[in-house]
Formats: C-alpha cells, sequence, structure tokens
C-alpha cells in the first residue's frame, strides 16, 4: 500500500511540471482509453446476455456497438473535464461539446432502434407471393412512417442541438412568439417539405398506393418501386423511372390496378366478319384459357359487344393473377384466336363485300380483305 501511494506520489510530482495543457491532454487521453476497456467489457457481458435471446436485442447489441462506444467516451471525457486544469472556456466548451454529442448519439440510437424492429416486423410478408396485398399494405405505411419519423427525429435533434447556444434559442423562441416577416418567409420556404410530410401521412393511412402497386399515371403503366418521404418512385415497363411527390397522389386522379387485389381482367377486342361462329370462338377461348399456365380459373367470357358497318366486334374477358401476367394472356390469347380463326374460319376475316358476290355488279370485282379492321 505504501509503494502504490509513493508511486501516486511521485506521478502528481511529475505532473507537476509539466504545462496545464498537456496535462488536461493526458487526462482526457487517458479517461478514452479506460472509456475504450470499459466498453469492451460491458459490450462482451451485453453479447453474452442477449445471446439467447430474441433477434432485436442481439441485433440492437450489435448494430449499436460504435454508438455506445463513442457515448461511453463521452460519458468518461465529461468526467476528466472537472478534475483536468482547464479555464473556464475550455471546460465550457468540452461540457457544450458533450451535451452535442449525446444529442447526436441519441438521435442515432432512436433511428437504429425504430430501423430493426421496422426490419424484423417486415419480415413475416413477402412481396413474391402472387397476391401481395397484405404485405403491399404493411410495407408501404411502414416505410413511410419510418421515413417521417427519422425525419422528425433529425429535426427534434437539431433543434435541441441549436437551442444549447444562447444566440440561436434567443432568435428561435422570439421567431416562434412572433408572426412577423421572418415566420412568414421561413413558413413560405418550408411549404414544399411540410406539404410533402403531411401528404406522406396521409398516404401511410389511408394508402392509395402501396409498394409494387400497378398504376397508370401521367399516361405511363409501372409499379411503385419506392415511397421515400418526399417522393414517389414509379418503375415503367420499359425500365424507366416516373418521379413523382407526394402530394401528386393526393390531388391528382391516377389509375391504381392493385388498389385491392393483385388480380386484373384483361380485355381483347377483336372485329370479325358478320358470318363467323360465335360459338366456335367462344369454345376455342375457354380451350386457349384452360390450357395457358397465366390462367388463374376466374374470368372467361365472350360476347358481342357492338355492330359495326361490316364487322361485329367480339370482346374476351379473362382474368390473371396480376397485371404483368394478365398483359402477356391478352398477347397469347390474340395470338392463338387468330391463328385458330385464319386455320378453321378463314372467311371470318374482317373483309368488304361486293354485289358481284350474290351474282350481281360489276363484274371482275369481289371480296377484298380488310387486315386494318382486326384490332384488340
Amino acid at each position: 500500500m505504501n509503494d502504490l501511494e509513493a508511486a501516486i506520489t511521485q506521478a502528481i510530482r511529475v505532473l507537476d511540471f509539466l504545462p496545464d495543457w498537456l496535462i488536461s491532454l493526458i487526462i482526457v487521453g487517458a479517461s478514452i482509453v479506460v472509456a475504450i476497456i470499459v466498453h469492451r467489457l460491458v459490450f462482451s457481458v451485453m453479447t453474452r446476455m442477449v445471446a439467447n435471446r430474441d433477434m432485436f436485442w442481439r441485433s440492437l447489441v450489435k448494430r449499436t456497438r460504435l454508438s455506445t462506444r463513442l457515448a461511453v467516451i463521452v460519458i468518461f471525457v465529461s468526467g476528466a473535464s472537472l478534475v483536468a486544469p482547464l479555464t473556464e472556456m475550455q471546460a465550457g466548451f468540452i461540457r457544450h461539446a458533450v451535451v452535442i454529442s449525446l444529442i447526436a448519439l441519441a438521435v442515432l440510437a432512436a433511428r437504429t432502434v425504430l430501423h430493426i424492429w421496422m426490419t424484423l416486423y417486415l419480415r413475416q410478408f413477402s412481396l413474391d407471393s402472387e397476391d401481395n396485398l397484405l404485405a403491399r399494405k404493411h410495407l408501404t405505411q411502414s416505410r413511410i412512417l419510418e421515413r417521417i419519423a427519422v425525419t422528425l427525429f433529425v429535426v427534434v435533434g437539431i433543434a435541441a442541438a441549436l437551442m444549447t447556444f444562447d444566440g440561436v434559442a434567443q432568435w428561435g423562441v422570439s421567431l416562434l412568439a412572433s408572426a412577423g416577416a421572418a415566420g412568414l418567409v421561413v413558413g413560405l420556404a418550408l411549404q414544399p417539405l411540410l406539404k410533402n410530410i403531411f401528404a406522406g401521412l396521409q398516404l401511410a393511412i389511408t394508402q392509395p398506393i402501396r409498394i409494387d402497386d400497378a398504376l397508370l399515371v401521367e399516361g405511363e403503366w409501372g409499379n411503385v418501386e419506392e415511397i421515400t418521404s418526399t417522393y414517389v418512385v414509379v418503375k415503367i415497363w420499359d425500365w424507366r423511372r416516373l418521379i413523382l411527390p407526394l402530394s401528386y397522389f393526393i390531388e391528382q386522379p391516377f389509375q391504381n390496378w392493385t388498389r385491392e387485389g393483385a388480380a386484373l381482367i384483361g380485355v381483347v377486342t377483336i372485329y370479325l366478319d358478320y358470318t363467323t361462329p360465335v360459338e366456335a370462338v367462344r369454345a376455342k377461348v375457354k380451350e386457349i384459357a384452360e390450357a395457358s399456365p397465366l390462367w388463374e380459373g376466374g374470368v372467361v367470357a365472350v360476347q358481342v359487344t357492338d355492330f359495326k358497318e361490316f364487322t361485329m366486334e367480339v370482346r374476351i374477358l379473362i382474368s390473371a393473377r396480376n397485371a404483368g401476367r394478365a398483359f402477356d394472356l391478352r398477347c397469347e390469347m390474340r395470338e392463338k384466336l387468330v391463328a385458330f380463326l385464319q386455320a378453321e374460319y378463314p372467311a371470318s376475316l374482317p373483309r368488304l363485300r361486293s354485289l358481284n358476290e350474290d351474282g350481281g355488279g360489276p363484274p371482275g370485282e369481289g371480296a377484298h380483305p380488310r387486315p386494318d379492321m382486326v384490332s384488340g
């Protein structure tokens, strides 16, 4: 014991001959080293404690390793500033930096906790299923709310940090208490941001669109790829991206093909001659649908929906599990139905008749095909 006291006394005597700034640097450096050692020991204990806990706690300990180390270092440096021979200005600067650092670490910790919880929560839903309505609903709601919450965390953190400065704090209080020109300018400048934030809240609650929804917007068809706190990314069918502000989906009309479910009814319209046997077409359409893996087993119908001057309009309805399969099924139906008509009923294709067909009219005039009448 006497040897330890002698060593401490000798160390103090050595420090007496050093300048104050060097003594302060040594104390702060020593506190950082001790903080790292303490954090390593505590982190090792915490890792073993949560080894048998659920994924949330294991992920939380693992992903907060750096932030907790910084927090421990900041706390130890704050304690070291109390014993180091610092001037009032130096001690005040360190205390101020410690407060701002703790605010930043608190914001980072809140963001990390929220992200881990959201990630684990969304693991129970899969977008790869055929009918992924429930998954899209929860994914959209969670992502929008997470981004809004992170934005609020950052805003509150910045506000709290700025309030530690006397000049900024007084300016902020006077600005909030007054309704003068400065407040009006700031309000106008933040209007687009606030508008999109409130639009994001409304989208998260009402959900007119969700992640992976099939939309027809601005004359383009595509799927919702990403929803941020201020804009929506729509992936067009040809891989282009359409970027729209959140407020667009609150204020402008658009088509959502998967609002209540992924299944869709595809429409194929074809114009045929009046001599075409509709029952034969109906039977062939059903045969094509039943043989196709794209058909979901629901709707298949053939109807004569209109009479034109030279043709009749035949509409075919056929259902599929999602928009992509519905498009492919419509193309398959067109190709196989036209091949069937060409092989079995070539006269059913649209054509113009002349009086010569009935034994009258100018000689040499006959039927002329009208390929431009085939559509759908």
